[in-house]
């Protein structure tokens, strides 16, 4: 006998059907939206920044990620023993408070030990000129945090007297977000200490 309703199987068929196709959608495209951000994430890991001469923040490909990590690792020591130890009157003063940027606690304490001690008020009294000569780095990237060994060879002018010296310092680098234009290479000193200070003498 024919009824105005359809067979409630038939619709129950259909309805089903209908729910198995919407979760199998939902179940590719969650799948692929999951595939499409692990690539974003990943093509986003192997790009690094840098700054040009003007100033200018620009992309870079990295193609070896360690390769490259001991190479900012080199420039960020370098740019904070020459921040920390090429100082005079003048520039004191604005070069470290760059150098403090590059490092922990650990770089401030040295700091204020300094000043306690009377370091920058000779710098000032005595006109004193502190230029860095050479810094040589050595960084172990087999150790987390990263272990480095520095040798900063700094000369001190006193006007008539010009005395050589030999720093070697020690410490850890460990990864921090980058920070334009205060911390370019996204990295900082940490346990930072002066081990041993001598003075050169010129033999001719």
């Amino acid at each position: 006998m024919e009824t105005p309703y359809k067979n409630i199987y038939s619709v129950l068929k259909i309805n089903r059907f209908v729910v198995i196709s919407v979760v199998l959608m939902a179940f590719f495209s969650t799948s692929i939206s999951a595939w499409i951000v692990f690539q974003i994430n990943k093509e986003a890991l192997n790009n690094a920044f840098a700054i040009n001469s003007d100033g200018a923040v620009i992309p870079l490909k990295w193609v070896s990620q360690k390769e490259n990590l001991k190479v900012e690792a080199l420039a960020h020591l370098e740019l904070f023993h020459s921040y920390f130890y090429d100082i005079d009157a003048s520039n004191y003063e604005r070069n470290l408070e760059k150098a403090l940027w590059l490092g922990n606690s650990s770089v401030d304490n040295l700091y204020r030990q300094k000043k306690a001690d009377g370091v920058y008020n000779r710098l000032l009294q005595y006109s004193l000129v502190q230029n860095v000569l050479s810094i040589e780095s050595e960084v172990d990237l087999e150790v987390q945090p990263n272990q480095f060994r520095t040798t900063t060879v700094f000369e001190i002018n006193r006007g008539s007297i010009v005395d050589t010296y030999e720093l070697v310092s020690t410490g850890n680098l460990i990864k921090v977000d980058r920070n334009f234009p205060n911390n370019t290479h996204g990295l900082l000193i940490t346990n930072y200490f002066e081990n041993t200070l001598k003075k050169i003498t010129n033999e001719n």
